[in-house]
């Protein structure tokens, strides 16, 4: 089953994420995968959630709590 797609506008309004970030990002070949449709912009709503996952920080509060030995 096909995945939903977003263009950078829904993008934007769904993360909080300017679309001249966006813009930038693709520009320097960094950011999320998308996908060129002519001259249209898709960005596929798994590979967003999965970059937006990686990207997210660890702070000592968040991380498992270690074991003492």
């Amino acid at each position: 089953m096909a995945t939903k797609k977003l263009s950078p506008q829904e993008v934007a309004d769904m993360y909080g994420v300017k679309t001249c970030t966006l813009a930038r990002w693709r520009c320097k070949k960094v950011g999320p995968r998308y996908a060129k449709l002519g001259s249209r912009v898709m960005y596929d709503i798994e590979d967003l959630e999965d970059w937006f996952a990686s990207r997210c920080v660890h702070t000592r509060d968040s991380a498992p709590q270690l074991r003492k030995r």
